[in-house]
């Protein structure tokens, strides 16, 4: 299933691979992690795409710094373990974020993180027709 199109996209490390990181998930990221077990890939990536506007909304929704800070950390985290390197760096630019001083900058990032996060539901639903 989706494990297989990961294929097509050679062997990538996070640090290594500039095309990787250019794609919405690095799938081969995420395979060395589920061994192959693509029930498992399935599940991983379909837990993590349901969480996605959860965790935006959460950004949205922070009433404290405290809050928007616990959110982009737990949505960068999250990524970075499915190898969405896209979001996992927007992530990390809200996470610095000062959303008190910085309103239109926090919401400017939400809407990055919401265009990243279609664009990785799409490639998901792409490579699972594929496959």
């Amino acid at each position: 299933m989706i494990a297989h199109e990961a294929e097509s996209f050679g062997s990538h490390t996070p640090d290594s691979s500039e095309n990787a990181r250019d794609m919405p998930l690095d799938l081969n990221h995420l395979r060395r992690y589920t061994l192959g077990d693509e029930a498992l890939e399935a599940e991983v990536l379909g837990l993590f795409l349901a969480q996605l506007p959860e965790t935006i909304a959460s950004l949205r929704s922070a009433a404290t710094e405290r809050d928007w800070k616990i959110a982009a950390h737990a949505l960068k985290g999250s990524s970075r373990a499915v190898g969405a390197w896209r979001i996992a760096t927007l992530a990390q630019e809200a996470e610095a974020l000062a959303c008190g001083a910085e309103p239109e900058a926090c919401s400017e990032a939400i809407s990055r993180l919401e265009a990243a996060a279609s664009e990785a539901s799409d490639f998901v639903k792409e490579a699972a027709h594929r496959a």
